[in-house]
């Protein structure tokens, strides 16, 4: 049977909207397989990794009738992507393998029952269904991210918490030394729901989104939160535990706040950064009337000093903090300005954008 018969960039875009969840190395060998499920015209490919599972659909012509199997998806991938752009590529069925072939090059390959394959089960409990753009929940990942821990030990940290409420949806992540939080209208009012995403599921969306006004529709239950969009549907378990109390985090009415041009601060930061050590990453922040100083050094006795005019009549406050923290801040902001308020050497710092009340970035103080 010819499953399937179109040109590589449309087979290999509908391979590469699904795969990125698909390890390389599993204990169960078909979980690095692609589910394909050939209905009439339509082929629906499927990939899972128990926690993650990614669906999309395509036309790409072939045999009229349904057929099931799956194939390694990482070595179809890898094939398609080896041949040229335009070529067309057939897919044909026989025997318990499938065979490519583009032009004089053929490849067979072996095939694993579709029956085995492990699909994510539907959570039944879930909440009203609300969308944001695609555009929107890219800006507010790409706000957050990087403040997401890494193997914590607290799991609840190892991903984002996502709220939705009333008509506003917001997102936090925090690996305990700084908290990252960005907001959005919503366009319909929802209950309260909240959920955390786990840091492969939040990574993974981030590749998948458009920079476009499409929108993403969103429906999250006690296990599972489900999207779609772009012709995708995307469903994962969720992390469970007890989100910190974020609100209790965000500093309130510090009595010092300097506005200046994150370009600037953030070129200073990493050439500061420059002379920090890989073990200790910290800069030495002095903020007085006029004047904005960051210094660094390290255990060779070098020095890096730099120095930013400022519109700033405050207290002259010296606090330390760790540079990558602040240039990861910046690095993921897209305004010309930033504000930073302090109280004093001890407290943390609250980084704000002057035109955009949604997001907050919170940085603890490092001792230097």
């Amino acid at each position: 049977m010819i499953v399937l018969k179109a040109p590589q960039q449309k087979l290999l875009e509908a391979l590469q909207s699904v795969s990125g969840i698909v390890e390389r190395r599993h204990t169960l060998p078909i979980l690095a397989n692609v589910l394909m499920k050939k209905t009439g015209d339509e082929i629906e490919f499927t990939t899972s990794d128990l926690e993650i599972q990614v669906r999309t659909q395509a036309t790409l012509g072939g045999d009229a009738g349904n057929f099931a199997t799956t194939v390694g998806a990482r070595k179809l991938i890898d094939i398609l992507r080896s041949l040229p752009n335009d070529q067309v590529v057939t897919l044909a069925a026989a025997q318990n393998k499938l065979t490519l072939t583009g032009g004089k090059s053929r490849f067979t390959l072996q095939t694993l029952p579709a029956d085995d394959f492990p699909l994510v089960n539907e959570a039944v409990d879930f909440g009203p269904v609300f969308s944001v753009p695609q555009k929107t929940l890219k800006t507010l990942i790409n706000q957050v991210h990087f403040a997401m821990a890494v193997h914590d030990i607290r799991y609840y940290l190892n991903g984002i918490l996502f709220v939705a409420e009333g008509k506003q949806l917001t997102l936090v992540a925090t690996d305990g030394h700084r908290l990252g939080l960005a907001q959005s209208q919503l366009a319909a009012e929802v209950p309260k729901q909240e959920v955390i995403l786990p840091r492969k599921t939040v990574l993974e969306l981030q590749r998948l989104l458009k920079d476009e006004d499409t929108a993403i529709e969103m429906r999250f239950a006690g296990n599972q939160a489900r999207f779609n969009f772009s012709g995708m549907e995307f469903a994962t378990k969720l992390v469970e535990g007890k989100f910190p109390d974020y609100n209790r985090v965000i500093p309130k009415n510090h009595k010092n706040a300097v506005i200046l041009g994150r370009a600037a601060l953030l070129s200073s930061l990493q050439r500061a950064a420059i002379l920090t050590s890989e073990k200790f990453k910290g800069v030495r922040v002095n903020i007085e009337p006029g004047v904005l100083r960051i210094a660094s050094s390290n255990a060779e006795q070098e020095e890096a000093k730099e120095e930013i005019e400022i519109d700033y009549a405050g207290d002259s406050i010296e606090v330390g903090f760790n540079v990558t923290y602040l240039m990861e801040a910046l690095s993921n902001i897209s305004q010309d300005m930033v504000k930073i308020e302090l109280q004093d050497g001890n407290a943390s710092a609250l980084i704000t954008v002057p035109e955009q009340t949604g997001f907050k970035y919170v940085v603890m103080p490092m001792r230097i």
